[in-house]
């Protein structure tokens, strides 16, 4: 399916801005007060320099693009803004135009987008009687495919995290301490430890709760530290780190408010370093004692009595590991 062609139905006019609504199927739900404010200055001083495109019957109108410079021109009291009139979409064009006229916007944020991804989605489905591809979704909206998988994640998580991150993009950039990507990464973290049974379905979302406390506290600063929980995950299916370990990492950092990921995966891996060591050792002693008994040296009291203590040793972590 095509966009309807983008012609003009007449050339730029002046309107009342009281006549214009907002349009329904705008994927762009928040409007941060600093930049409004920052536009209605210049509105202000320079006046609207680029027209509004909306379409509708001559009473009423809708807006297709501008949505940000008629709210400053409601503020500020104008009598007129310039537009360039449409032909009347249908409501899955009207989405599809949104998603295109928009498209090159870098500051839509990706949850309500997302959103509307997801009724662009259900749109179709009802016209068509069947889902569209993935491909076929990216071409309705002039989005990657990429950037529709990454859509589609978003929509994956719980309401409770859905309602947060719109609460969060309400407040100024500044303020904002949890983003999507805190969220998402978070998520795949939590996913493959849960996949290697180093966490059960129970504690997943204590988890997840604990290291978005964590960004929140500043524990943990950099947006892709959970990428070294799916790395420990990792480790523990090729054997590098025993599975009981990892799980004491984790469960510290659950419950620990000051323990971030980086002291878990640091813990973890340099556990695992030291018993390689300790291995390398076992080994070498091993051959060692091999090559006594081949040379028929006979072992002095003092060899033996260190090697009843390795044993004894041997036996507390023995023990120790059947706990």
């Amino acid at each position: 399916m095509e966009l309807p062609e983008s012609r003009m139905a007449e050339t730029v006019r002046l309107i009342a801005p009281s006549i214009l609504t907002r349009n329904p199927e705008n994927p762009r739900l928040i409007f941060l007060q600093e930049e409004l404010d920052a536009l209605q200055g210049s509105i202000e001083q320079q006046g609207i320099l680029v027209p509004l495109t909306v379409f509708g019957d001559g009473s009423r109108f809708v807006l297709l693009d501008g949505e940000r410079r008629w709210k400053c021109a409601l503020k500020l009291g104008l009598d007129s803004v310039p537009v360039i009139v449409q032909p009347k979409p249908d409501r899955l064009q009207n989405i599809m135009m949104m998603f295109a006229i928009h498209n090159a916007r870098k500051d839509w944020d990706p949850l309500p987008t997302a959103l509307k991804l997801e009724q662009l989605e259900q749109e179709f489905a009802t016209r068509n009687s069947r889902t569209p591809t993935e491909a076929e979704l990216a071409g309705l909206a002039s989005l990657s495919r990429g950037e529709v998988r990454r859509l589609k994640k978003l929509l994956g998580l719980p309401q409770s995290y859905r309602v947060e991150l719109l609460e969060e993009l309400e407040k100024p950039r500044s303020k904002q301490q949890i983003t999507v990507d805190h969220v998402l990464e978070t998520t795949k973290a939590v996913d493959a430890l849960k996949k290697r049974a180093i966490i059960t379905e129970d504690g997943e979302e204590a988890l997840r709760r604990a290291v978005l406390s964590k960004f929140r506290s500043g524990v943990v600063k950099n947006t892709v530290e959970p990428r070294k929980l799916a790395r420990l995950g990792r480790a523990v299916e090729r054997g590098e780190v025993s599975r009981s370990h990892a799980r004491s990492v984790v469960t510290r950092l659950v419950r620990d408010p000051g323990y971030s990921i980086d002291d878990a995966f640091k813990q973890a891996v340099e556990a695992a370093d030291y018993q390689h060591g300790v291995e390398q050792l076992a080994n070498r002693l091993l051959e060692k004692l091999a090559e006594l008994r081949g040379r028929g040296y006979e072992a002095t009291d003092k060899l033996i009595d260190i090697l009843d203590k390795l044993a004894d040793e041997i036996r507390r972590l023995r023990s120790a590991k059947k706990r």
